[in-house]
């Protein structure tokens, strides 16, 4: 029956040991994984422990009765998707209402026919089936989605965030830091000679560069706080309920960091040295703007430049 496919699980529950004998034989005949419980309760334990594909289920039974198992294990949410066949001796249309309200998905009427049982049983298992794939489809195209939207924010070579991504947060920063009387500061950083050592060294070194200089952004700020690639070899950093005078205190750790940081072929640069330099802008001191912070700070960069290099501007 399974052509190298691993047959489907069906759980018997009923009270008479001569009633599950019967219907293990018939699902046998197929190849169908077959377990057994005596009642409810003791069925409850058994998929919990190892859920099904398909449970049939007896509704006169000591303890807990059909109808109640089946609304239990519809009511989980694990659970609820497993298709349920009703087995009963009653064949009264307010008992297949109860049924149906307690969220069977198929009935069956003693005394059985073989065939009628396994084409039923059959018919749910392919439903099963396709909803089993179409849940893992759904969950593969979840997973891709994550991919898509994490490649389109970030930047490929440094794997920090992107510059769209870096104007997007801001303006929600900005809004969340107006409602809630916040600080927001950013950063602006530009590696010193770059031109100069990518020239001398090559792109592939001109990367690498670019890539150390964003492992020591990424791993001197705070999980909430945002780094990211604004262009070129400019980076930038928003940090999250910061003021100036905590937004000078991380960004002087992280120029000493790169000052003091042992870049390859380093001595060749005009300084002799690698070295970033930078600008500081405050949200709500400076401006509510984002477009005016990102300026402000990118002003003092380049004021941090004009001043000799390797040094950290906050106004």
């Amino acid at each position: 029956m399974n052509n190298g496919v691993v047959p489907s699980t069906v759980l018997i529950v009923d009270d008479v040991p001569l009633n599950r004998k019967l219907q293990q034989t018939y699902l046998d005949s197929e190849g169908y994984n077959v377990m057994m419980a005596s009642d409810g309760l003791e069925a409850l334990e058994k998929i919990k422990q190892q859920p099904p594909d398909l449970v049939l289920l007896d509704v006169m039974m000591p303890r807990m009765n059909g109808f109640e198992v089946c609304q239990n294990l519809k009511d989980d949410d694990d659970t609820r998707f497993i298709p349920i066949i009703l087995v009963t001796a009653l064949n009264e249309v307010e008992d297949k209402v109860k049924g149906i309200e307690a969220g069977a998905d198929d009935f069956i009427c003693k005394p059985f026919n073989k065939l009628e049982l396994l084409a039923r049983v059959k018919s749910l298992l392919r439903i099963k089936h396709l909803h089993d794939e179409l849940e893992k489809k759904i969950k593969e195209l979840e997973v891709a989605q994550r991919k898509l939207y994490k490649l389109a924010i970030t930047d490929g070579l440094t794997q920090l965030y992107n510059y769209r991504y870096f104007n997007e947060q801001l303006k929600h920063e900005l809004n969340r830091a107006v409602r809630h009387n916040l600080h927001v500061s950013i950063t602006m950083i530009d590696i010193d000679y770059f031109k100069s050592y990518n020239d001398t060294h090559g792109h592939p070194a001109g990367d690498e560069l670019l890539k150390t200089i964003a492992h020591l952004l990424r791993s001197n700020i705070r999980n909430i706080d945002i780094a990211a690639r604004y262009g070129g070899e400019e980076f930038a950093l928003i940090l999250i309920e910061s003021d100036k005078k905590a937004a000078a205190t991380v960004a002087q750790k992280i120029r000493e960091l790169v000052e003091k940081h042992p870049f390859p072929n380093e001595q060749t640069q005009p300084n002799g040295k690698l070295t970033v330099s930078m600008g500081v802008a405050t949200y709500p001191e400076e401006t509510d703007d984002p477009e005016k912070l990102v300026a402000l700070a990118d002003s003092r960069l380049y004021k941090a430049k004009a001043a000799g290099r390797n040094q950290v501007i906050l106004d």
